[in-house]
């Protein structure tokens, strides 16, 4: 169901653990995000290859099966520049992506940074870019403070290593991130079973898979080096696709109209009653239909 694992060798010597299906279609890269892998896919991987594409998961540098960052870096530069190389491997010009969480994030700085390698851009519950002074151009006020029940964003931004003091067992490590599609209200309740939770958060027993997890957010924090400044300033000018989870807890106000600004040429956002931050295994058949839709005219 999620498409069997092929380990790939990129250019900097690193290799990325890769879920593929459906060889030979229109190129589509599918880009999980926090505190995920390339197994959020599972139930769009078979379905995707089937309405013609030629399907790629990659689990991002540090996560799931992919080897560890060989330069230390875990920022959007990083993850971009290995998107880049993975298509070069898959001897692939340009391609669709859809992505979610800190895949649109790095998404959009894929699609600025490597713009002529980008077709188009299906986010999941995905963000905007950084144009403050366009939002507020526009009238669009700032986003409320942010919820209570983003306290991780500090501890994993500020206290990276503190947190993992804590969790210094493979349950403990795997009961954190299970949190994410549990309590944390990321999604409706029941949304994922014990057996759900038990496969996605397989890869997190491993202390150093779950200590590369939190880097991204100490990237943001400012405490981690990163490989280059990200593209996070400038709109996403590719046909873009957003859908949004109508029970997700992750974005901040406005979102219409900051995506407005942000995707010049953009279909939605489109809210999704039912779902929250995991539309594709919350809602895969819709999600799987929006893009084979999406990309109706590539299919043929």
């Amino acid at each position: 169901m999620s498409g069997p694992m092929e380990m790939i060798a990129l250019r900097r010597g690193h290799r990325l653990a890769v879920r593929r299906a459906g060889h030979g279609g229109v190129p589509l890269l599918l880009v999980h995000g926090f505190p995920c892998t390339s197994l959020i896919w599972s139930h769009n991987i078979g379905p995707l290859a089937a309405a013609g594409f030629d399907v790629a998961a990659p689990d991002l540098r540090g996560y799931g099966g992919s080897d560890f960052a060989p330069d230390g870096f875990y920022d959007l530069a990083a993850f971009s520049t290995d998107l880049a190389e993975l298509l070069d491997a898959l001897g692939w010009s340009r391609a669709v992506v859809v992505a979610h969480d800190l895949g649109a994030a790095i998404t959009m700085d894929f699609a600025n940074r490597f713009a002529e390698r980008v077709d188009r851009v299906v986010l999941l519950d995905g963000t905007t870019p950084d144009l403050a002074d366009a939002y507020a151009a526009a009238g669009i006020p700032a986003s409320p403070p942010v919820s209570p029940v983003f306290d991780y964003q500090v501890n994993q931004g500020l206290h990276a290593d503190e947190l993992l003091d804590q969790l210094n067992t493979p349950q403990r490590r795997r009961r954190y991130v299970g949190e994410f599609f549990g309590h944390r209200l990321w999604s409706p309740a029941g949304a994922f079973s014990d057996a759900d939770r038990d496969l996605l958060t397989a890869a997190y027993a491993d202390a150093d898979r779950l200590r590369v997890a939190f880097a991204d957010y100490e990237v943001v924090m400012g405490q981690r080096a990163v490989s280059a400044p990200a593209i996070e300033d400038q709109p996403v000018r590719q046909p873009t696709m957003m859908l949004v989870g109508a029970d997700a807890v992750t974005l901040g106000s406005h979102i219409e109209q900051r995506c407005a600004i942000a995707y010049p040429d953009l279909v939605g956002p489109f809210w999704v009653s039912g779902a929250g931050h995991f539309l594709s295994w919350e809602k895969p058949t819709l999600v799987n239909r929006a893009v084979r839709f999406f990309c109706a005219d590539l299919l043929g």
